[in-house]
């Protein structure tokens, strides 16, 4: 997906591609695939890809001492991609996960296109979803400390555990 958008990966880029089922183990249904580009000290880029009505589930990024905790700025690349934020609720075009109306709070609905960007301060609960075409997109953002990561759904697990 991430090729047929039109964005060259390295080898390296490729080794750098993970998965993460958030512990649910249903990665199609609740998850989300990534390739970090590159991750300093103070800023990070990554591809985010979501298949078809795939689903993000809803999280913010919590200050860290003195920090105030990740900036996020998504970039639509391609794909049906929609974002739950803060806000009245617009939800027209997304769905909740079965069982999980608790889960997913935020329902004012932006509907990303190609091009598109979206602002997201510190602390901003959000989710976000994918059509039926699946959706790719950038994610530049501030520091990333995706294990302090705050989840609705007390059942998400940040960093995936394989266990034999």
């Amino acid at each position: 997906m991430i090729e047929a958008a039109g964005i060259q990966l390295t080898e390296a880029d490729k080794q750098n591609a993970a998965a993460a089922d958030f512990g649910l183990s249903n990665l199609t249904k609740e998850g989300i695939q990534i390739v970090t580009l590159f991750d300093t000290d103070r800023i990070a880029a990554k591809i985010l890809v979501l298949f078809p009505y795939q689903t993000e589930p809803e999280h913010w990024h919590p200050s860290v001492g003195n920090d105030p905790g990740k900036e996020e700025v998504i970039r639509a690349i391609a794909g049906d991609l929609y974002f739950y934020i803060p806000g009245t609720d617009t939800l027209k075009y997304g769905f909740i996960v079965e069982g999980k109306d608790h889960c997913y709070t935020m329902r004012h609905e932006v509907v990303m296109k190609p091009g598109d960007q979206l602002v997201l301060p510190a602390g901003t609960k959000h989710w976000f979803q994918a059509g039926e075409r699946g959706a790719v997109m950038y994610s530049f953002s501030t520091k990333v400390r995706d294990a302090l990561d705050q989840f609705s759904d007390p059942d998400i697990v940040r960093i995936t555990k394989i266990i034999d």
